[in-house]
C-alpha cells in the first residue's frame, strides 16, 4: 500500500514507541488519515497507535482540535500557528503521549503566491516537551505525491521526538 521508505519509517516508528511505552495521536488535514493509515498498516501498531483526527474542514479543526476561528481566519488553515494547535489540541483530546499534526495545500487547486501547492506545515507535540513546526515544500507533480511526501515527512518528524 506504502511505499518502502515509508512502510519502512512507520515500522521504526511503532517499534521505537513501543520501547519508550509512548502512544501516538495524529491530527490530518492535507494527508486525509494517510499518516494514520501508514502507521497502522504495521503489525503491532495497537500497542502504541492511539487515534487519529482528520480535521480536513476548519469546523472539524475548531470542534476537534479546539483551534481558534479567529487563528485560522487570521493567518489561514495552511500556518504554523494552526500546524501548532492542531498538534497541542490532538494530545489534548486523546490519552496519546506524542502527536503529528499536518495541514498544507496538495493541490491541485488552492494554492497562492504566499502558500503555493506543495507547502505543508507539520507540527508534533510531546507531553511535557513542547512543540516543534517544519514547513516543507513538497514542488510534487501530483497531489498524491505531495501527500505521500508530507506523510514521509509526519512519520519522521514522530521518529525525531520519540528518540
Amino acid at each position: 500500500m506504502f511505499s518502502l521508505e515509508i512502510a519502512t519509517l512507520a515500522r521504526l516508528l511503532v517499534d521505537e514507541a513501543g520501547q519508550r511505552s509512548l502512544r501516538i495521536v495524529t491530527a490530518e488535514s492535507c494527508t486525509g488519515g494517510l499518516v494514520a493509515a501508514a502507521i497502522c498498516s504495521v503489525p503491532g501498531a495497537s500497542e502504541v497507535f492511539e487515534r487519529g483526527f482528520v480535521t480536513y474542514s476548519n469546523r472539524a479543526k475548531q470542534e476537534l482540535l479546539g483551534v481558534p476561528g479567529d487563528l485560522i481566519a487570521d493567518m489561514g488553515a495552511v500556518s504554523e500557528p494552526v500546524a501548532r494547535m492542531m498538534a497541542e489540541g490532538a494530545l489534548e483530546a486523546s490519552n496519546a503521549h506524542v502527536s503529528v499534526a499536518i495541514t498544507g495545500v496538495a493541490g491541485p487547486g488552492g494554492g497562492t503566491r504566499m502558500k503555493p501547492v506543495g507547502t505543508v506545515h507539520i507540527a508534533t507535540a510531546r507531553s511535557n516537551q513542547g512543540l516543534i513546526h517544519r514547513e516543507e515544500f513538497f514542488p510534487e507533480p501530483t497531489r498524491e505525491a505531495i501527500q505521500l511526501a508530507a506523510v514521509q515527512s509526519a512519520l519522521q518528524a514522530l521518529r525525531d521526538r520519540i528518540n
